[in-house]
């Protein structure tokens, strides 16, 4: 019997042996694999930055911002959680990985996702290639565990621990997948208040994962998404906190599509006070992430990890509280929506650092496949690294000035019964009659930080050909609609290329924009004709 536990015991090790040997030769796509870092990436769900979400999160600002760099100009792909989400981890734009909105119809999580991106995504390569552990828990996509579409026992390739949430954030009463199987949760916060739920579950997770192989780790929390449940001892923090009464708070948006000329001005004491309520809420669930981010950070550090881990902190979009009158929601082009927080920390990267240089969500993916040591080059992915921004080797003449939005509106066959005088086309309706979103909220921008110019122009899919453009540093509010006053040549300029992004795919993602230095004038004698669809054939 001792022989046999000898003989066992002296198998493992060999065992042991040959996978470390073998993990640390076979990874030719990566880079050396002694000492690689481990990655950390925490995905708020509608945190805004426009408004000040950042605010409440004083732990996270300490420990991930202050000892690291800040991005003031990181955007979203697609202001609406599940092709931002998409984005994410596809390092794809919307017109690339093909989903539209939250719905299984417009590809959210469906088995056409499945079976085309999800075995593409950057966890996917960094478990296959890179021999990374890799952890997920929180919302993935709105309507991931849909009967239809493989239900909670479908884990997407990529993750070798998986605890998932059943469609859209909540805080308590849901389900999760974990590795496949459901588990029910209730109501009794000590059990179920799911950001808790999350921490405890990452805290597991690093404390019991090989200490032979680096992690990525994805936490998403459901907040500040509604239902806006706090956790009990945070439910009477912010009583007399309000959303911001910017310049563009609670003002008719005149120049401007027409969804958003809709919106009634002045709004009810009734909507401000119920966005309001909603603004507070908000900020409330944000500290229980506020003490999961100091979790994480502590955890790491009590196991000597803290070091040799790079830690992200965004969100999947942005959000507006009483905006151009409109009550609350995302959706929208505006910075208010579109523009989101982006806190990096981790090796040579010096602490109190702040970027302005434009960075998308469709970077996260081909910036931590970078860290890990993958060639990007061999992906499909639109998006660039900004690991060389995050380590000061390049500066704003180098890096690419154009960010690419998209969104696909939504509405309804038939006319809110509520709102009978609008008419079918339109959704997200409030009582008052103003609806955030319709059929022909469909557009795409380009948005253009660089040294000469900081813009935004965008055009709408539908009758009007509707054209908004704003110069975003006289007027950051956007209040002013310049597509009427601006030089016709910029217009043009810009007009050709929205459509050369919009065909975009990898590498031709990252050409040169109107405003960097590197741009080649092509096409300038051309006629441009203004539609988004319009085809460039006359030029080439």
């Amino acid at each position: 019997m001792e022989f046999n536990r000898f003989c066992l015991r002296s198998f493992l090790s060999c065992l042991l042996i040959c996978v470390t040997l073998w993990s640390e030769q076979s990874y030719g796509l990566f880079g050396q694999a002694n000492r690689r870092p481990n990655i950390v990436l925490i995905l708020a769900d509608d945190l805004d930055i426009a408004m000040g979400g950042l605010n409440p999160l004083t732990k996270t600002k300490k420990l991930i911002g202050d000892t690291g760099i800040t991005f003031t100009n990181a955007f979203v792909a697609s202001p609406l959680c599940c092709p931002s989400r998409a984005s994410i981890l596809t390092g794809k734009y919307p017109h690339n990985h093909h989903v539209i909105n939250n719905t299984l119809q417009g590809n959210c999580s469906s088995l056409a996702w499945q079976k085309s991106q999800e075995p593409q995504t950057f966890p996917a390569l960094l478990k296959s290639f890179g021999g990374y552990q890799t952890f997920f828990a929180g919302k993935y996509l709105n309507q991931y565990g849909h009967s239809d579409a493989g239900g909670l026992e479908h884990v997407p390739p990529g993750w070798s621990y998986w605890v998932a949430l059943e469609k859209n954030s909540k805080y308590y009463n849901y389900t999760l997948s974990v590795n496949g199987k459901a588990q029910k949760h209730g109501a009794d916060y000590s059990r179920d208040y799911l950001t808790d739920v999350l921490a405890n579950r990452s805290l597991d997770f690093l404390q019991y994962k090989s200490s032979y192989q680096p992690f990525f780790m994805m936490v998403s929390t459901p907040a500040p998404h509604s239902p806006w449940t706090a956790a009990p001892q945070y439910q009477d923090r912010f009583n007399d906190t309000k959303a911001p009464r910017d310049p563009n708070f609670n003002v008719h948006g005149k120049d401007k599509h027409w969804l958003i000329r809709q919106a009634k001005t002045p709004m009810s004491n009734s909507s401000v006070q119920f966005l309001d309520d909603a603004f507070r809420k908000r900020w409330r669930t944000l500290l229980s992430v506020d003490d999961l981010v100091e979790k994480i950070v502590k955890k790491l550090e009590v196991r000597g990890e803290l070091e040799n881990t790079y830690i992200f902190f965004t969100s999947d979009n942005g959000y507006h509280t009483g905006q151009f009158s409109l009550p609350l929601d995302k959706r929208q082009l505006y910075e208010f929506d579109i523009r989101v927080p982006l806190l990096v920390r981790g090796p040579n990267i010096k602490p109190n650092q702040t970027s302005q240089m434009p960075v998308a969500n469709v970077d996260l993916g081909p910036t931590i496949l970078d860290i890990a040591g993958y060639n990007v080059n061999k992906t499909q992915m639109d998006g660039m690294s900004f690991l060389p921004i995050m380590q000061g080797k390049v500066n704003s003449s180098s890096w690419r000035t154009d960010i690419l939005v998209e969104y696909e509106g939504e509405g309804r066959n038939v006319s809110d019964p509520a709102c009978p005088l609008l008419g079918p086309g339109v959704s997200e309706c409030f009582p008052d009659c103003v609806c955030e979103d319709s059929y022909n909220n469909t557009y795409a921008c380009v948005r253009t930080v660089a040294p000469s110019a900081n813009l935004q122009y965008c055009e709408f899919d539908d009758n009007e050909v509707f054209v908004e453009v704003y110069n975003v540093t006289a007027d950051p509010y956007q209040l002013n609609n310049i597509a009427k006053t601006i030089e016709q040549e910029v217009l043009e300029k810009m007009n050709h290329r929205l459509m050369m992004l919009q065909s975009c795919s990898g590498q031709t993602c990252r050409t040169p924009g109107v405003y960097d230095r590197r741009f080649a004038r092509g096409c300038e004698t051309c006629a441009v004709v203004f539609s988004q669809r319009q085809k460039m054939s006359n030029c080439q």
